[in-house]
């Protein structure tokens, strides 16, 4: 492609959000500092009340209450909790718009700033040697997302290794789809198993954001670090863009 032509795909957008634009389509992912991070703090906040009260915990640096949170709770209730506090999280006021303004400015980048958010912001909690607690290797459309989604994941503690998640890069996962009618009648493990040693593990510290393909395949394994993860989700599209099998009428509109 020509230079000009190259310019005039990118529109209106000025060189750096050209420059964070083409990082995006490169690696399939954009790891940035939370955009408002108050919103961030409250979020925690709440998060490290809810655990506090339901355990009749001593008051603690959240720090610590959320990365030690394996001593208080062990695996067999686990979702149980997590359901409860994605209940409670979404019940109370302001939720959408809190964790919106995390990434808005790259949303607005990436996506456009006429969008639609799923409904619900969710939670993932992973305590470490859990096996209970995986997401198999999966992209989202594989399961009726709109492949015109984002994901924005943001941890509410340190994630790294294995207590982070991985994701595997546009032109590998290019590779993976032009084979895929070969794992036919095979399960997730044997994708993983194949495409294990091209997979990139997402080091994100609490105050970041990661804003993600969903297109490509993404997953967690087995926390083997000392640590509990704790990290949210939430999808992000323009409102105009072809949906799939998740309408408007299941998301909210920001």
């Amino acid at each position: 492609m020509s230079e000009s032509k190259d310019q005039a795909c990118w529109g209106l957008l000025g060189p750096s959000e050209i420059e964070v634009s083409k990082s995006f389509i490169n690696k399939g992912y954009i790891i940035t500092d939370v955009h408002d991070v108050a919103a961030l703090e409250d979020i925690r906040k709440r998060v490290v009340t809810y655990l506090t009260k339901r355990n009749n915990l001593k008051p603690s640096l959240p720090d610590n209450i959320l990365n030690q949170f394996h001593n208080w709770c062990n695996a067999e209730e686990l979702n149980e909790l997590r359901l409860e506090i994605i209940h409670s999280l979404n019940t109370g006021s302001g939720i959408s718009e809190s964790y919106f303004s995390l990434a808005r400015p790259l949303l607005e980048i990436l996506v456009g700033n006429e969008l639609v958010m799923q409904h619900r912001v969710n939670l993932s909690i992973q305590l470490p040697h859990d096996a209970n607690s995986l997401l198999p290797v999966h992209a989202d459309v594989w399961s009726g997302d709109s492949p015109y989604e984002v994901v924005v994941w943001t941890p509410l503690v340190d994630c790294y290794q294995t207590k982070s998640m991985f994701i595997l890069a546009p032109e590998k996962a290019e590779l993976l789809h032009d084979c895929f009618q070969d794992f036919k009648g095979r399960s997730s493990e044997d994708i993983y198993s194949e495409i294990e040693a091209d997979l990139v593990w997402l080091d994100v510290p609490y105050g970041k954001t990661v804003v993600f393909n969903q297109n490509l395949p993404h997953g967690n394994r087995v926390n083997v670090e000392h640590e509990t993860r704790w990290s949210l989700n939430c999808r992000f599209k323009a409102v105009f863009s072809p949906y799939s099998d998740k309408k408007l009428e299941n998301i909210s509109c920001q």
